[in-house]
């Protein structure tokens, strides 16, 4: 069946093409179809398995090599008869890694199962001339479908028929209101958004009835597309990750490389026993690996992000936390997340007076100024009416709750009620005074609303709401100290301080009214009689104010080396005038300001020609957001990504660090990020990024902590091998260390007390080499270790042979006992020192030995 642009093709056309007529396909037809496009569902493709996400937590290096110890130590207690515990502690680290990785991993791929949940189990449908309720997955095209209010869309469908039908298409197009659907044609090269006479799958029905033709089903549908784009993107693990490996496998070839070495030195140039190569051998290996780090990553981790969710940032996946801490670009929504998605009306223009509001959001506190001075905009006859068409034309309500005044409703609609509240013209008073008795809905074409109210006198009369050059040229008078004609002048001073508004930023709408005779027919209201013939009474700008704490915000990510992007569906000229106020654009260079259209017009390689010059992404769509977020990625970028609705899903994926709003977000969208925000806020992405700073910053610290540790072992365990002496430290000793006396000040290191100038530094290198950064400091504190603990031992050693008579049992007991207190004291002093990178331990002062207050007590509990 040949597919084709269902929105610009005629009814009977479109029955055609997809052969079916009103009464719908024959159930054997329907089997026919169903056999021939598949179950009406989204197909999970590419997706990873619950068994292989579970498989995959107990196969990386590192928790392999754990495993390994844990059945060493478990072997080596048996053999001494002692209890087994070191193997427990370790399988029990191995154990609730797995399960939290699991955890993490299954959710993050749940994205697809939201948008399942968004589809209607069951529908109404015609099929040979009588209806059926069966199992929308059973739809195919061609199917004929009964919607009503309260229907969710179980496909794409051409309506047939439609009456008063309006659809919540918010979770698909992130339009707030609902959209007012027609059967008439539409143009080809419309949009989804503006694809009036279709309706999509996943969307609610709220008003009406509709009768319509199913044109795609399951995959093929929008929310299939957009399931598709989320399941086709290949997503890397996350750096920290990345690294983690990276330093395991580096970790284990020097540990296989010398231990082969003291393999071969003791068996064949000092002729040990079998037993004596394998235990040294299993020392020496063991010494190499940082037991206890998957363990203390893991809490530090899970610590950071319990701190993050308190400041109303919900990361979803542990190790994007390093990631946040590497962000070099937000690109970030406007509405809502710079702004307060609270649209506040701050200039009126009606008679020649352009008056200003002041206040901002919802509170309803503020003045009227002509010129600076106040007014009363109820003693002023134009001013009365243009608060009283904008309160009364509206469907919006505010509300104080928990403190604050909340609009209930559409936020542009909750400005005009705002506005008139300010004035003392409250919006319950005067829907009792002026009742409404009909209304034509907004739409989108005619760009204007209108309700028809009756006057305390008894009188009819319609306001009218919408785009001004929409009103002007359907208007023929105007209120300017009484009704009087409408002049050319008059519309282009009008249209002229429109444009002046627009300028500022501001959404600007109209008002008029018309009288309606007393015995008008309120259920068949025409449109085109009713809203013909008005009386014009003037403009009302409106702006959804930036949010105070985002210019700090944006001034400090910049100050850290962040880029700050907005990326917005609004019009150029509002992006613009809003980017500027809040500091993302300084100036206005040649590649500062893109916009949608232009972005469908450049290849891959231009986009990303361009994209590192760009502050301002006006009228995007999703499928611009992904393309935006790919282009930084392959400049070498670490892409945070806000988004809300569901087709933002595969944008928010393809990021580095997906955003999604807790507030206005979609479940879908949420299953796809990596964080959620509570507030919606844009500082909440900064403050985030700041933790995850501060969470990397830590993570290095025991880092260093365990890799000095262990490499000093190593080098201890080697060295006497090398030289014939008995090894330092046993394998049970080394797990020891590893575990307690280097675990304890590492999770002590993980909630150290961050750099007050951690957002003063540039992002750091996501692909950094762990050991190559620290390996000086490494080898340094290792070799200072080996010396204050080699001394010692073989000092004891020596000591004990001659005072025991030649027990070399003895001796090499007591010397493991003085090693053992030897390194255990200095791994205590080397874990304060791994609290700064730029200064030495005596230069810490009283507070750097004070102020983490936990390392202080592990150190006390690990030394008693």
């Amino acid at each position: 069946m040949e597919k084709k642009n269902w929105h610009s093709t005629e009814i009977d056309g479109v029955l055609a093409l997809l052969e079916t007529s009103n009464e719908g396909i024959s159930d054997e037809e329907a089997v026919k179809r169903l056999a021939e496009y598949g179950p009406n569902e989204l197909q999970e493709e590419g997706g990873t398995k619950w068994y292989h996400i579970l498989w995959e937590q107990f196969t990386s290096l590192l928790v392999v090599v754990l495993i390994i110890s844990a059945a060493v130590s478990g072997y080596l207690a048996l053999q001494e008869g002692e209890a087994m515990t070191d193997m427990y502690v370790i399988l029990l680290i191995v154990v609730m890694n797995g399960i939290l990785g699991f955890v993490q991993e299954y959710r993050a791929e749940q994205a697809v199962e939201a948008l399942k949940a968004m589809v209607s189990p069951r529908v109404l449908v015609m099929r040979g001339g009588k209806e059926e309720d069966i199992d929308s997955k059973e739809l195919v095209p061609g199917d004929i479908v009964l919607l009503e209010a309260g229907s969710r869309v179980p496909a794409d469908c051409r309506l047939i028929e439609a009456a008063n039908l309006e659809v919540d298409e918010a979770a698909l197009t992130g339009e707030s209101r609902p959209v007012n659907k027609r059967i008439s044609l539409v143009d080809e090269d419309a949009g989804i958004g503006d694809q009036k006479n279709m309706v999509f799958m996943g969307t609610v029905v709220t008003n009406g009835r509709a009768v319509a033709v199913v044109t795609e089903t399951g995959m093929s549908s929008q929310f299939g597309k957009i399931a598709g784009m989320v399941q086709a993107i290949d997503v890397e693990p996350p750096p920290l990750t990345q690294k983690m490996d990276k330093m395991g496998r580096q970790l284990i070839t020097i540990s296989l490389i010398l231990t082969i070495f003291v393999f071969f030195v003791l068996w064949f140039v000092h002729d040990r026993t079998l037993e004596q190569v394998f235990m040294t051998s299993v020392s020496l290996a063991v010494s190499a690996i940082p037991e206890g780090l998957p363990a203390v990553l893991t809490i530090t981790l899970a610590l950071g992000t319990s701190r993050m969710a308190r400041q109303k940032a919900i990361v979803r996946r542990l190790a994007s936390v390093e990631t946040l801490g590497s962000t070099t670009v937000i690109c970030s929504d406007k509405t809502g997340t710079l702004t307060k998605n609270e649209m506040t009306a701050t200039r009126l223009y009606a008679a020649g007076k352009v008056v200003e509001v002041t206040g901002t959001g919802y509170q309803p506190e503020g003045e009227f100024l002509i010129d600076d001075v106040k007014v009363d905009p109820k003693e002023d006859p134009e001013l009365e009416m243009l608060l009283r068409i904008g309160t009364l034309n509206n469907d919006s309500h505010i509300q104080q709750q928990n403190g604050s005044w909340v609009c209930y409703g559409d936020p542009t609609e909750g400005a005009f009620v705002v506005a008139a509240e300010k004035a003392g013209m409250g919006n319950k008073a005067l829907n009792e005074q002026y009742p409404r008795v009909s209304e034509i809905p907004f739409d989108s074409t005619r760009k204007r609303m209108t309700t028809v109210h009756k006057t305390p006198e008894g009188k009819l009369l319609a306001f009218v709401k919408g785009a001004p050059e929409m009103l002007l040229e359907r208007s023929v008078k105007i209120i300017d100290g009484g009704e009087r004609d409408i002049t050319d002048a008059d519309k282009t001073d009008n249209l002229r301080t429109m444009q002046d508004m627009a300028q500022d930023a501001l959404r600007v709408l109209a008002m008029s009214y018309k009288e309606l005779p007393d015995d008008y027919d309120l259920t068949a209201l025409e449109v085109d009689k009713v809203e013909a013939d008005l009386v014009f009474v003037g403009l009302v700008g409106m702006i959804d104010p930036a949010r105070e704490e985002v210019p700090a915000a944006i001034q400090m990510a910049q100050q850290a080396g962040i880029r700050s992007v907005m990326v917005t569906g609004d019009h150029k000229i509002t992006a613009v005038a809003i980017a500027k106020e809040i500091g993302i654009l300084r100036e206005i260079t040649d590649n500062a300001v893109l916009e949608g259209v232009e972005i469908e017009e450049l290849s891959d390689e231009q986009l990303d020609d361009l994209i590192e010059d760009v502050r301002v992404c006006a009228r995007v769509s999703p499928e611009h957001k992904m393309r935006i977020a790919q282009s930084l990625k392959r400049l070498g970028h670490i892409v945070a990504m806000t988004g809300d609705g569901v087709n933002d899903a595969p944008a928010l994926k393809a990021a580095d660090i997906g955003v999604a709003m807790g507030i206005k977000g979609t479940d879908v969208t949420k299953e796809a990020s990596d964080m959620v925000l509570e507030d919606d806020n844009f500082a909440t992405i900064v403050q985030a990024i700041k933790g995850g700073r501060e969470i990397y910053t830590n993570v290095t610290k025991y880092i260093r902590l365990m890799l000095a540790a262990n490499f000093d072992e190593f080098l201890e365990i080697t060295v006497t091998a090398a030289l014939g002496l008995p090894v330092p430290f046993l394998p049970i000793h080394v797990l020891w260390i590893n575990l307690v006396t280097d675990g304890l000040p590492a999770i002590a290191l993980s909630v150290d007390p961050p750099d007050p100038d951690i957002m003063k530094y540039p992002p750091r290198d996501p692909k950094e080499d762990m050991l190559k950064r620290f390996w000086r400091f490494i080898v340094f504190a290792a070799l200072v270790d080996f010396i204050s603990d080699f001394i010692p031992f073989f000092w004891a050693y020596l000591t004990t042979i001659g005072t025991s008579g030649g027990d070399f049992e003895l001796a090499a007991t007591t010397a493991r006992t003085v090693a053992f207190t030897s390194i255990v004291f200095f791994e205590f002093l080397l874990s304060y020192q791994c609290r700064s990178e730029t200064k030495h331990i005596f230069q810490l002062g009283l507070e750097g030995w004070t102020a983490n207050k936990l390392l202080f007590v592990s150190v006390a509990i690990g030394l008693a």
